[in-house]
């Protein structure tokens, strides 16, 4: 494990300088969750949501949130993202729950990484499905959210190996 890089000489914050890293390829995966009702599973696959198609909100709004995720954390650099994709896959938990399984993939060509750009929209998309359902029933329950893999930068790849529950 190396050192923390976000303290300056005298032991405080800093941003880091990336100027001198080169531009390369770089992409990071993350997922999350979010558990919900058989009454919300069921209003969201029939598109019967009063404040409109929950799934396509909360991809916008996860695209905006790694958008803007240099604005929420404030060591994060602003990096032009090339690419984001959200994809969704519905788990049965049993007969009165389902998770919604969330997986954010980011993209860029840059100096420095996009694995808080991945995690904050994985975030951004269980805290919108949450938003928008949350008049339905308040018993949702967001998941684990983690990096499941990134590439590209001197550090090397990082692919997760053990399964997360």
């Amino acid at each position: 494990m190396s050192e923390f890089t976000h303290f300056n000489e005298e032991g405080r914050a800093k941003m880091v300088d990336v100027s001198d890293k080169p531009e390369t390829a770089r992409t990071a995966l993350a997922h999350s969750s979010i558990t919900v009702s058989k009454e919300i599973y069921d209003k969201i696959t029939n598109n019967e949501m009063k404040k409109g198609d929950v799934l396509a909100v909360a991809q916008v709004a996860a695209v905006m949130g790694a958008k803007k995720t240099w604005d929420l954390i404030p060591m994060c650099h602003p990096i032009p993202l090339t690419g984001v994709n959200i994809s969704f896959s519905w788990e049965k938990e049993h007969d009165s729950a389902y998770t919604l399984n969330i997986a954010a993939a980011v993209k860029t060509k840059g100096n420095t990484g996009v694995e808080m750009e991945a995690l904050t929209a994985a975030s951004t998309c269980a805290l919108t499905v949450y938003d928008m359902c949350k008049a339905v029933d308040k018993g949702m329950v967001i998941g684990k959210t983690y990096l499941v893999e990134k590439t590209g930068g001197k550090n090397g790849d990082f692919h997760r190996t053990e399964q997360v529950r």
